[in-house]
């Protein structure tokens, strides 16, 4: 298959971290990752590659808190010191930098940066970015060869539906965008959402979900149980998955940096509990990360948060 580099707007850096030696019984991320080639990937063990999508503009446009396109350094910095477990190569494709409010442009660099390297045997993994990433991140699964003939799901680990009908989108839209991508060459977006906190979504929200046949569990009732369930029913039901994770689905103790903290939030041992059981499927083609803001962050708490989730899924 030919390959190519992915067109980004900032080529990937050195890593940095704790140094403990050059064996491999001492390696660390910042030791094991390297800048991505499609040389290197071809011949790589179940290879997986990182795509920075700095993004504040859907926040901005969604009046939120804005300084969402500092995350992809910041995670990046929370996972170079974590000890390397993982059995595959990992690569770093670097950054799509959404410029003021070119939003859309930048969704379609990243879009088609993403398929590129779904289409040469990769796993993608996007650090967003607010979560109008998801978008970039559905236009790169929904572009890439790897998906003909399969039957998509969009698995949610949010607190919000992020179904917003509003003329610009921006980070509160983009599950309806796919909804209607996905309906205008005649198939059903199959979403779920785990996570939902009913007071911070309107009813127009419900309704909109509803309508789309959109499956989701409330935050008051994500036990260990029950969302394993929820889970693995949807999986059941798809071929090849997309997940996103937004970290405002956890409890603000646990991601403070975020654009909108929660009061209640589900918490990360079943958070944890997902991502494994979704590496553990077999059917993960794509993840991304959003909405960390290091600027509110606590000692680098939510950043460290992501970095281990990403660290889980990609186990």
């Amino acid at each position: 298959m030919e390959t190519s580099v992915p067109t980004v707007d900032v080529s990937p850096t050195p890593w940095t971290g704790r140094f403990d030696g050059t064996g491999a019984e001492h390696r660390r991320w910042w030791q094991a990752i390297a800048p991505h080639t499609p040389e290197a990937s071809a011949a790589a063990t179940r290879p997986a590659v990182v795509l920075g999508f700095c993004s504040d503009a859907g926040v901005l446009r969604n009046k939120g808190r804005t300084g969402a396109a500092a995350a992809p350094a910041a995670i990046r910095s929370a996972l170079g010191p974590l000890a390397f477990h993982l059995g595959r190569d990992v690569f770093d494709a670097g950054d799509v930098v959404v410029e003021d409010d070119s939003l859309e442009a930048g969704q379609e660099r990243a879009g088609r940066a993403i398929s590129g390297l779904l289409d040469a045997g990769n796993l993608t993994v996007v650090l967003g970015g607010g979560h109008e990433t998801a978008f970039a991140s559905y236009l790169g699964v929904a572009g890439s060869e790897v998906l003909q003939g399969k039957r998509l799901g969009v698995l949610n680990l949010d607190a919000h539906f992020d179904l917003r009908d509003d003329p610009t989108p921006s980070s509160g839209t983009p599950f309806l965008q796919m909804a209607r991508a996905e309906a205008a060459v005649g198939r059903e977006l199959q979403y779920a959402v785990v996570g939902i906190s009913e007071p911070n979504n309107t009813r127009t929200l419900f309704d909109t979900a509803d309508r789309l046949g959109v499956k989701y569990l409330l935050d008051e009732q994500c036990s260990a149980e029950a969302a394993e369930i929820f889970v693995s029913d949807f999986l059941a039901g798809v071929d090849a998955l997309y997940l996103t994770i937004d970290l405002d689905v956890m409890p603000a103790s646990v991601a403070p940096g975020v654009s909108a903290p929660a009061a209640y939030g589900v918490p990360l041992p079943v958070i944890s509990a997902i991502c494994r059981q979704v590496a553990a499927s077999g059917k993960l083609l794509h993840l991304d990360v959003a909405e960390l803001n290091p600027e509110f962050d606590i000692d680098s708490r939510t950043a460290k948060v992501a970095a281990r989730l990403v660290n889980t899924l990609l186990a």
